[in-house]
């Protein structure tokens, strides 16, 4: 009865419950009433040109995003800014995606911002709009149906720590830190940092680390949360495999379940309960019925 019952959902209400589940995740934070002009920012970003935002997609459904511009420590220029959002386009229709590796090239994760482009849009508008963008892009990353982690070597600061927090996982090799150095800059966290921070470590350690600008080593990051584990290798290409290696363990079965997961937790974290329940309701019922319920059905697999 399982099947019929399946077909009863109906087609129509599934296409509808995914449409609606996706507009959710790509909604921009902002709009022309918060005074954002992206058009706008684009055109400035796009002056201060360099390095570049790679994304390659394997078969077994993991991507690797990597931030590419070493002599910098992979510091976002303003054509990067831009790259990255593109890639999370990329990524969003993405439909076989089921986890994400975010990691830099060159044995460093990201030093935050390039300078030059920072001096040169330092008027209020400009960075409130430069922030803008990066939250709206972090979020979407954020909100990806892909179970992601940043891997974590060399130096992740400023925007760089940011932007980890954006993944749903860190993890970090020997000899690495994490470092909010916003205040050392006269500013704080603008691309989202702050709060997606408070909701992984709580509020008094997100306050520490803030007014701190407290360098956070692999250790400190285990006994905080902020990491899930330090890789045994500082070495690029075995660092990358141990993250890869530790990234299966979650992203094993059929790409529908694993992103359902991911679209639940993100429902549950995000919403009011009443909504994230509902929303709960409508994922469950893309994946009851389908293809992996029913092979498990006949399985009937016992749970150890």
């Amino acid at each position: 009865f399982f099947p019929e019952m399946a077909a009863s959902l109906g087609k129509n209400f599934l296409q509808t419950t995914r449409e609606r589940i996706l507009q959710q995740r790509r909604a921009s934070l902002y709009n022309g009433a918060y005074g954002y002009e992206e058009e706008l920012i684009k055109k400035k970003l796009q002056q201060f040109a360099g390095g570049s935002i790679s994304l390659s997609k394997e078969d077994d459904g993991i991507g690797l995003l990597t931030l590419n511009n070493p002599k910098l420590m992979n510091a976002f220029t303003g054509t990067m800014m831009l790259e990255l959002q593109e890639r999370v386009t990329e990524l969003e229709n993405w439909k076989d995606g089921k986890g994400l590796i975010v990691y830099g090239a060159g044995n460093t994760f990201c030093s935050g911002s390039d300078l030059n482009a920072v001096k040169a849009i330092s008027n209020s508008q400009d960075g409130m709009n430069m922030c803008m963008f990066m939250q709206n892009t972090l979020t979407r990353l954020m909100r990806l149906p892909l179970i992601s982690v940043a891997l974590v070597q060399g130096k992740a600061v400023g925007g760089g720590a940011e932007l980890t927090t954006a993944c749903d996982f860190r993890l970090m090799t020997p000899g690495s830190e994490i470092r909010f150095v916003h205040k050392h800059m006269g500013l704080v966290p603008g691309w989202g940092g702050a709060a997606r921070l408070v909701r992984i470590v709580g509020s008094g350690a997100a306050l520490r680390l803030l007014s701190g600008a407290t360098r956070v080593d692999p250790e400190r990051a285990l006994h905080l949360g902020l990491s899930e584990e330090t890789l045994a290798s500082s070495e690029e290409t075995s660092a990358l495999e141990e993250a890869r290696a530790w990234l299966r363990q979650y992203t094993e079965g059929p790409a529908s379940v694993i992103r359902a997961a991911k679209k639940v937790v993100t429902a549950g974290r995000e919403l009011p309960l009443e909504a994230a329940l509902r929303t709960e309701k409508d994922i469950f019922g893309t994946v009851w019925g389908g293809p992996a319920n029913l092979q498990a059905l006949v399985r009937r697999p016992k749970h150890k």
